[in-house]
């Protein structure tokens, strides 16, 4: 009996990431593209186009929030992009777990340093 490792019977291996990054990746694609278009439409409508009037839209504790939680997930896009380069084309584990927690690292900074801006406001 030839095991040709075909059909339903296959050995599965790996990480099976797939399709929950796959929604992941969509998710925060749509968040973004909501918060794009949100912000494009403040920029369009206003009539206080000022440094007091941006000042005032993100001294409103919804939009802070609402920015906050774009940029998670922005940086969550990053994360799984960044995690998939590093796993396809950087073959000593080594190396690929140094690049993976340098990322985790800089994007975590990149998130306290959005909310330290953000609430800064």
């Amino acid at each position: 009996m030839a095991n040709n490792n075909i059909g339903p019977k296959r050995l599965v291996v790996g990480a099976h990431y797939g399709l929950r990054d796959w929604l992941a990746q969509r998710i925060t694609a749509v968040v973004m593209a909501l918060y794009t278009l949100i912000l494009l439409l403040t920029f369009l409508t206003a009539n206080n186009f000022t440094y007091e009037g941006w000042a005032g839209l993100f001294a409103q504790q919804w939009f802070k929030l609402f920015t906050f939680v774009t940029f998670v997930g922005l940086f969550y896009h990053a994360w799984v992009g960044m995690r998939d380069i590093w796993m396809d084309y950087v073959k000593p584990v080594s190396i690929r777990l140094t690049l993976q927690v340098a990322t985790i690292l800089w994007l975590l900074g990149c998130a306290v340093w959005t909310a330290e801006i953000l609430w800064r406001v």
